[in-house]
């Protein structure tokens, strides 16, 4: 198994949710191929190269960009396809558009 961790921009992340189940491999239920998707709002507190993608976060004291990050855990051989559609929907054409990560998972257990 797999998982998938991206760094994608607030505003193309819906349209990567809907591309991912659009693409049948992120169907609940039995024999699902991806499972355990979550995404939560993060703050980047490094200068984007679009300076109208920054807004001051107090709490943090500087600039930041608003992201979303999105995790799944996926079989072995979806994780290209999975990371493949993430990547072609996510595209801004913009530097630092975000980034997607694949790590192997070394344990996974199922709590019924």
């Amino acid at each position: 198994m797999k998982e998938i961790k991206a760094y994608i921009r607030q505003y193309r992340i819906a349209d990567v949710l809907q591309a991912l189940r659009d693409s049948g491999l992120c169907e609940l239920g039995l024999g699902a191929r991806c499972h355990n998707i979550t995404v939560v709002q993060v703050l980047r507190p490094l200068a984007s190269a679009d300076p109208s993608q920054q807004h001051y976060s107090t709490d943090l004291a500087e600039a930041v960009v608003t992201e979303y990050k999105l995790e799944l855990v996926c079989a072995d051989d979806t994780v290209d396809a999975l990371s493949g559609i993430i990547a072609r929907v996510a595209h801004t054409g913009q530097s630092e558009a975000g980034w997607i990560f694949v790590s192997d998972i070394q344990i996974a257990t199922e709590i019924r």
